[in-house]
């Protein structure tokens, strides 16, 4: 049985091998997050385009402005203002943080150092050559590209295409994602569940991890325990770029989802990964496009998205696999697992730096979707390992959303 590591590998290294884009859009820059890049953005000029104060001072020549000098102040530049006038020897003017240096000034004494006395301004400390401005071009040259395809775009990003005037950027279209839950104890969200059945909480968080991924949730409903309905509607989840279902991937009579994916002809990667929750997981080929079979209890759906489908969703967006959000922190109270597989307990992680400290929740089993909604994170506990005492470094997988 693969382990989870190598689970995820193999998912990479097959959908990395069609790996895409199938296509591209133009996206207004505002409405671009978290889409994939499919264009180089080139600076329309240099920047910054003017040697710009990183301060609130005073513009000089750093040779003039010695500890306890005192000069005349000949104006005011706030940011925005047209600068023509040349700085003169022996004068100093008042600047604000981002407005243009003049020329001929070499350095910029923050408003902290100085004291002012009408036009004498007072110089607390000596100036230094090209401090407090950041000089033209030193950010970027002109027509140089800062953002390449295959990036995925965050504010930062964003924000760099709208500073050079990419107002529309050519990006990947987001992969379109088929859901489908299966199960005859399934019913509809907005329904009046009978005693021995449950709503389709599933289909939420497959749509919801979907979205957190980069790719577009298609809910194709629920499929009950039958192999023509299973069938029919597996059959439509193929026309999108990736098909995920959640439950009958078990060994029980109704577990169906295998059966009916090798009557498709399917190929299968992997039907069983060494992790707990989520041990049933399956992942497979059916003609040219991908499969998961989740697992239905809840917290195995959820574990089981993070570990192999968003890393697909990353390669069919046209981007690489992202890696996973795991740190280290200390564990609050001794654990003790059976060894064999990997656990992903529910925790709860607080602290920042150093100070990191994680501690398990009390739950009842991967159907404990309640126990999940205290949980920040997961304390990963290795295949081997059997007891882990207070206080000894953990891995942690960390909720993607809550990052």
């Amino acid at each position: 049985m693969l382990t989870y590591e190598q689970a995820r590998q193999r998912v990479i290294e097959q959908i990395g091998e069609k790996k895409g884009p199938r296509g591209t859009e133009q996206v207004r820059v505002g409405e671009a997050l978290g889409y994939v890049l499919a264009q180089e953005v080139k600076t329309d000029r240099e920047y910054p385009p003017f040697n710009r104060a990183t301060r609130d001072g005073y513009a000089v020549f750093a040779a003039d402005a010695k500890a306890g000098a005192t000069l005349k102040c000949t104006g005011e530049i706030k940011a925005g203002d047209r600068v023509t006038k040349e700085l003169w020897a022996e004068t100093c003017v008042q600047i604000m943080t981002g407005a243009a240096v003049p020329s001929g000034a070499d350095a910029v004494v923050m408003i902290e150092h100085t004291k002012r006395d009408g036009d004498e301004v007072r110089f607390e400390r000596a100036a230094a050559t090209g401090q407090n401005f950041v000089p033209r071009g030193s950010e970027a040259r002109a027509g140089q590209t800062l953002l390449t395809p295959g990036m995925r775009l965050g504010y930062a990003e964003l924000a760099l295409a709208a500073q050079v005037g990419a107002a529309e950027l050519k990006c990947a279209q987001k992969p379109r994602v088929a859901i489908l839950s299966t199960g005859d104890e399934i019913v509809p969200v907005d329904s009046i569940p009978g005693r021995f059945q449950i709503r389709n909480s599933n289909s939420v968080s497959l749509a919801a991890q979907v979205r957190l991924a980069g790719g577009r949730p298609v809910l194709l409903g629920n499929a009950m325990d039958r192999e023509d309905d299973l069938s029919s509607k597996i059959r439509r989840g193929l026309q999108e770029d990736l098909l995920v279902l959640s439950g009958g991937v078990s060994m029980g009579k109704y577990d169906l989802v295998e059966k009916v994916l090798r009557e498709m002809k399917a190929e299968f990667y992997f039907d069983a990964v060494a992790i707990r929750p989520g041990k049933p997981a399956v992942f497979g080929k059916c003609g040219e496009k991908f499969v998961f079979g989740l697992p239905g209890n809840p917290v195995s759906t959820m574990v089981t998205f993070e570990l192999f489908v968003a890393p697909a969703v990353d390669l069919l967006s046209g981007a690489e696999a992202r890696a996973l959000p795991i740190v280290e922190a200390r564990l609050g109270e001794a654990l003790e697992e059976k060894p064999g597989v990997t656990h992903f307990l529910p925790a709860r992680m607080e602290g920042q730096g150093a100070n990191l400290e994680v501690t398990a929740l009390k739950w009842q089993g991967s159907g404990d979707v309640a126990a999940l909604a205290k949980a920040n994170c997961f304390v990963v506990v290795p295949v081997e390992t059997e007891k882990i005492e207070t206080g000894e470094k953990v891995s942690v997988l960390l909720r993607r959303e809550l990052l």
